[in-house]
């Protein structure tokens, strides 16, 4: 459950949800999570089936024919929903940041992609800032600490509505880290094409989680979860790893990220 404002629109919202390439092939939990919060919220969530990758990996290779494809694809599927939600904050800045410049020469679908871009959100900011979502009916004993990945803050801005939505759950204690805005390593094909650097860049960001003392890292992007679950996993690390709409949602009885056989 939920604590909100009035709805916006004053009755049911129809979302479209990017479930995300990520989250459909290594955790469906995080879909799930999204599904019920914006339900619990007032919304109607639909899964359009058509949709596929939002073209970020093609983009950042420099594979401008693909992630345009791609985004003509994601375009198509998500028409009219009134919202498009991402529990991610690298793909919803794919599509509203991108999408506008990736097809501004394209005359059938340039306003398709910047109308597209005005009403897709990432999943917390959008709860709290455009829902008015004030706070969870959830309990957790435990001390967390949040990684803000770096398309969700440097490309959309989100910093506090992930911290108000975790600071209503009963028993929590957040703890900040050091450096939160430090990246994470992982960066898409970045961690690919430069294995050494991406290294040295996570565990510099692992030391700096096991420094909170927190036993449980929390963000919003997959990408970033599994990169630095994995580095803790080879230190030994007992730090259990999840994506923020699990514990928002109440639903941590799936094992934590990395721990899953």
């Amino acid at each position: 459950m939920v604590t909100q404002e009035q709805c916006p629109s004053g009755g049911a919202i129809r979302i479209g949800l990017f479930v995300t390439c990520l989250a459909d092939l290594f955790r469906p939990p995080v879909a799930f999570a999204a599904v019920k919060l914006l339900e619990d919220a007032g919304c109607v969530v639909e899964v359009p089936t058509a949709q596929t990758c939002c073209g970020q990996p093609a983009h950042n290779s420099g594979d401008a024919a693909s992630a345009r494809a791609l985004a003509r694809n994601v375009i198509e599927a998500f028409e009219g929903f009134e919202y498009v939600i991402a529990p991610s904050g690298s793909c919803a800045a794919m599509i509203r940041v991108h999408y506008p410049v990736l097809l501004k020469d394209d005359p059938d679908y340039a306003g398709r992609a910047e109308e597209l871009a005005d009403r897709t959100y990432e999943l917390t900011s959008f709860l709290v800032n455009t829902l008015g979502v004030q706070g969870v009916d959830v309990k957790l004993e435990a001390s967390a600490t949040y990684h803000d990945s770096c398309s969700g803050l440097r490309e959309l801005g989100i910093k506090e509505p992930p911290r108000k939505l975790l600071a209503s759950i009963e028993g929590l204690e957040l703890r900040e880290l050091a450096e939160p805005n430090a990246c994470c390593g992982f960066g898409g094909a970045f961690s690919v094409k430069y294995p050494d650097i991406s290294g040295k860049i996570v565990s510099a960001k692992t030391r700096d989680v096991r420094g909170t003392g927190a036993k449980l890292l929390l963000g919003g992007d997959l990408g970033c979860l599994m990169n630095i679950a994995g580095r803790l996993g080879r230190e030994g690390s007992d730090i259990e790893v999840r994506h923020v709409a699990e514990v928002l949602a109440g639903d941590i009885s799936v094992p934590a990220i990395g721990k899953e056989k």
